[in-house]
């Protein structure tokens, strides 16, 4: 995307990190950064209707994409004691249905127009809508939104409110109940907030306030909160401003002002002592402890300074906290230290999960020996610096789309009252001085009460902090029928909303877009590496991607996981620098580089400021040339991948994928294992593997790197130098895996999660190989199954029809040497018959269902999600990294595009019929045995197997 570079700090992801203006009279003069900081900025246009509508307009035409996102002031905090949830449960709610668009309306409007799919997100202080779509659809999202704003309320029953409850239940099984800590942000909130703070209670609210709730409790708080007074309207992109202009006049203009919105006050929690809590979690199986300061709200001018405290204390090798709590006392793998700043108030975090047996009472002693030694030795400038050098390169990655950059505008309108906000964040924290960073430290930690959760394995209290209390948190039983019926295919029955025209009549398109496919370079090097590269000098940043084909194709089968450790050690220092030196040297550059290992490959990523590649390539030059293979990291990172391990074994969807995988290719198959061993696996490997592998199977000949950013070929090659020169190739064939064969007959299996709130299913079987001819359009074929969102079948029958599940996805899941095809989803316990019934009735009858208007709407989505296709450079670098996996030509994607346009219905039919196989299907269901295990009889498939 075009824009005026600017150097500032990027928002975390739950938009809520910020820094501090030093007012220090002895601070120093800005740096060259900063002054570069402050002389430039991002252009926006920002004006307010009559309504109290405020939009925000940002121009940008060097992709045809537009993002529109509309966001209300209103979050959990807006809500009162017994009518919790309520502003999450209208992100829901405002997709379903309006006047205009119909039942399912936004939803089926963004398939057919390309988009990137409609959705929205709630904090404790707003709710947001957003989505990204060809620049010709923009009328058509302007009048969808109005749509919304204006003309939704009527449409909302006792039946759509009943269904949409039970959608957001399972959003609280799936992201909560069911997931090993999900309870721990909800007791720190109500130890730390007192009862009735807008913060005591969680976004999602209580179920049994959501279950409680009236239709005319719903409709009264939208009515009070979902006014244009209270709402931000940003349009992002590829657009002409007047023509929008009148536009968003046309479609919003006659929507009624609401009540005036009053500014929540500032309410920072107050503690006058230590809360120490501790919470029995059964699915967890390692302890935790989290630490909780209250601060401050955001943009608070000492939020800036804060952030930067955080990346002092928990940020790298040499950070104090990891350093003593990792590196000196064993206690734990890592060390998360953040700030989260909301309106009302702030809270700055420091948590650590400690390794099995662990008692936080060390951890804690730990934290405190750390934290003493950070007052003891303190910091240089340097570390400063650091730290600050990053901020350039993430704000640059955040604003790379034109929804990223809708995000941020809208932020800063509501929440600093002023878009151009988003000129001065980055100042403020690059001017953050050493003497601001001790003050917040003194302000709000040094000798500072605080809240500590323990969370816990059941029944082993003694490993929590010394001194907590027991508490517990609202869960609901799980009774078979016990669940309010509804029927969601009810028309609404309602007068509808007046209007001075005709809204049922849906925007023409506007001029089709031109798609501006860029020019891809090639070069072989001598050793057999192969580079290709795209220019692209939207923003002043490059990223790299090295594949080194193998992985875990090179481990034994015996020994699994000495691919997934080489991926692991190789950015962790060098022959030249150990870790601390090597992290130091990529921090100072503001840059970004990471290691790991998949299935069938090791991978390194890289991300930097253009101007920096040079420096960055040198220092991966050396960490392929001299790895360092220290012998502390080794065992230090093998003490963590066994407690990760340790901890899959309690997660339910853990657990479904590893089942799903060794039922569906068999257990002698390499890829039925973890990537990362097992614990006795592990214990097998010693260091000689690692360098044996490396020996054997990291080579040139084998590698392919792809290159995208503000950088030209000829610049590109020059740093490649020693990776030619210094990396010899030598002869070596990847390993043939065979492949599974199908089933006879369909096959039904139980794992026993006791007292489960939610199933979790994986229905699918072996399939066809990514590089085989017909993988993309089975993938094609599969959209309207499970495969577009809230466009397929499967989601609006589980989910939009029956309220059984948060999500449920299908997909061909594949690369060159594994693949299969996978239905997955978490539903409510006491359905899980029900659902699956649902899901063998539509994979037994998806080819012969498919009609005209189902290939329609898919070939409408793919074709025209084209516009979106190369906007970011990740975008961009994935089309690279496919070309040089699979050897496809520079112009796939339209290759493809003409494909699909020549599709017709008994082609997918038929390749449904060919790739889908109903008999052959494997059912893993991972949940509650004891009261639903018996009930799987009735599907027909045999006894179910008990897994464990």
């Amino acid at each position: 995307m075009k824009f005026t570079p600017i150097f500032a700090a990027t928002m975390t992801a739950m938009l809520a990190l910020s820094g501090c203006e030093s007012t220090n009279s002895a601070s120093p003069a800005p740096s060259a950064a900063v002054q570069k900081a402050q002389s430039t900025d991002i252009a926006f246009e920002k004006f307010t209707l009559d309504n109290g509508l405020e939009v925000v307009f940002h121009t940008d035409h060097s992709d045809p994409v537009v993002a529109v996102a509309l966001t209300s002031h209103v979050g959990s905090a807006r809500e009162l004691p017994g009518r919790t949830g309520f502003a999450h449960l209208f992100e829901h709610l405002l997709f379903l249905e309006s006047e205009n668009l119909g039942k399912g309306g936004l939803d089926k409007l963004s398939a057919r127009i390309g988009g990137s799919g409609a959705n929205g997100s709630t904090s404790r202080d707003r709710t947001n809508y957003y989505q990204a779509v060809p620049s010709n659809a923009l009328e058509k999202m302007l009048w969808a939104e109005s749509d919304k704003l204006g003309f939704f309320i009527n449409t909302v029953t006792e039946q759509v409110l009943a269904k949409e409850k039970q959608v957001v239940k399972n959003e609280k099984r799936q992201n909560i109940d069911n997931r090993p800590y999900g309870h721990t942000y909800a007791v720190i909130d109500k130890t730390l907030y007192p009862a009735g703070h807008p913060y005591s209670w969680q976004v999602i609210g209580s179920l049994t306030d959501l279950q409680n709730a009236t239709l005319d409790d719903v409709k009264e708080f939208f009515k009070r909160w979902y006014v244009p007074n209270n709402v931000t309207l940003v349009v992002s992109g590829d657009f002409e401003p007047q023509q929008a202009k009148e536009w968003v006049h046309k479609y919003f203009d006659e929507i009624k002002r609401g009540e005036d919105v009053t500014p929540n006050k500032k309410q920072p929690a107050q503690l006058t002592t230590t809360k120490k809590v501790m919470f029995e979690d059964n699915l967890a199986q390692l302890p935790e402890l989290t630490m909780v300061w209250p601060t401050v709200s955001i943009y608070h001018e000492d939020s800036y300074a804060l952030s930067v405290l955080a990346a002092l204390l928990g940020d790298g090798k040499s950070a104090p906290l990891n350093h003593q709590l990792v590196d000196e006392m064993k206690l734990t793998s890592s060390v998360d230290v953040y700030g989260w700043e909301s309106e009302l108030a702030g809270q700055f975090f420091i948590s650590s999960r400690g390794f099995n047996n662990v008692k936080l009472d060390d951890i804690e002693s730990g934290i405190n020996t750390a934290l003493a030694n950070f007052e003891k030795q303190g910091f240089d400038q340097a570390d400063l610096d650091r730290i600050k050098a990053g901020q350039e390169t993430s704000f640059y990655k955040g604003i790379s789309s034109a929804l990223g950059k809708g995000f941020q505008l809208a932020q800063y309108n509501i929440f600093a009252n002023d878009p151009g906000y988003i000129n001065q964040h980055g100042k403020r924290i690059l001017a953050v001085t050493k003497d601001d960073v001790w003050r917040v430290y003194n302000q709000y930690i040094k000798n500072k009460p605080f809240v500590a959760t323990s969370f816990v394995p059941a029944k082993h209290t003694e490993l929590a902090l010394s001194g907590s209390k027991l508490v517990t948190v609202e869960q609901e039983k799980i009774v078979n029928g016990a669940e309010q019926s509804f029927d969601a295919s009810q028309q609404a029955q309602y007068q509808r909303t007046p209007s001075t025209f005709d809204r049922t009549v849906e925007p023409a398109y506007g001029k089709d877009p031109v798609l501006s496919v860029p020019q891809v370079w090639n070069e072989t090097l001598d050793n057999g590496i192969r580079v290709s590269g795209i220019v692209s000098n939207e923003t002043p940043l490059v990223q790299v991607n090295i594949d080194i084909a193998g992985g875990m194709l090179f481990d034994d089968i015996n020994k699994v996981g000495v691919a997934n450790l080489v991926g692991e050690l190789l950015n962790r220092g060098t022959q030249q620098q150990s870790i601390t030196q090597f992290e130091d040297a990529i921090k100072a550059l503001g840059a970004d580089i990471g290691t790991y290992t998949t299935s069938n490959s090791i991978r390194i990523t890289a991300s930097m400021l253009s101007r920096n590649y040079d420096e960055v390539m040198a220092l991966i030059n050396e960490m392929l040339l001299t790895p360092r293979w220290d012998a502390a990291e080794f065992e230090q990172v093998k003490t963590r991948l066994k407690n990760q391990i340790i901890e899959q074994q309690s997660s339910p969807r853990a657990i479904a994928d590893d089942q799903f995988k060794q039922l569906v290719y068999g257990k002698d198959n390499l890829f039925s294992h973890n990537l990362a061993g097992s614990v006795e696996s592990l214990d097998k490997i010693n260091l000689a593997d690692l360098k044996q592998f490396y020996k054997d199977n990291v080579l040139p000949n084998l590698t392919t790197i792809q290159i995208v950013g503000d950088i030209k070929e000829n610049d590109v090659l020059g740093p490649l130098t020693a990776l030619n020169t210094q990396w010899k190739a030598k002869a070596r064939q990847l390993p043939t895996i065979k492949q599974p064969s199908l089933s006879a007959k369909p096959r039904l299996y139980f794992y026993d999660v006791p007292g489960a709130k939610q199933s979790q299913l994986r229905i699918g079987h072996a399939s066809l190989l990514a590089d085989d001819k017909n993988f993309y359009n089975a993938q094609v074929m599969n959209y309207r199954l499970g495969g577009g969102g809230f466009a397929s079948k499967l989601t609006q029958e589980l989910r939009e029809t029956k309220g059984y599940t948060y999500g449920v996805r299908s997909n061909f899941y594949g690369d060159k040497n594994k693949s299969n095809f996978m239905i997955s989803s978490g539903v409510r316990s006491n359905v899980t018959l029900e659902s699956i019934e649902i899901i063998k009735d539509m994979t037994t009858n998806y080819g012969a269902d498919l009609a005209q208007s189902d290939l329609d709407t898919t070939k409408s989505f793919y074709l025209k999600s084209n516009a979106r296709r190369f906007e970011t450079l990740g975008a961009k670098l994935g089309i690279l990294r496919d070309m040089a996996t699979y050897n496809l030509p520079a112009n796939y994607v339209q290759l493809r595009a003409k494909g699909i346009e020549q599709l017709a219905l008994n082609d997918v039919k038929a390749l449904a019929k060919d790739y889908i196989k109903p008999q052959s299907l494997v059912y893993v269901v991972v949940g509650d045995a004891k009261t639903q295990l018996k009930r799987l009889d009735k599907l027909g498939l045999g006894k179910p197997v008990l897994l464990n």
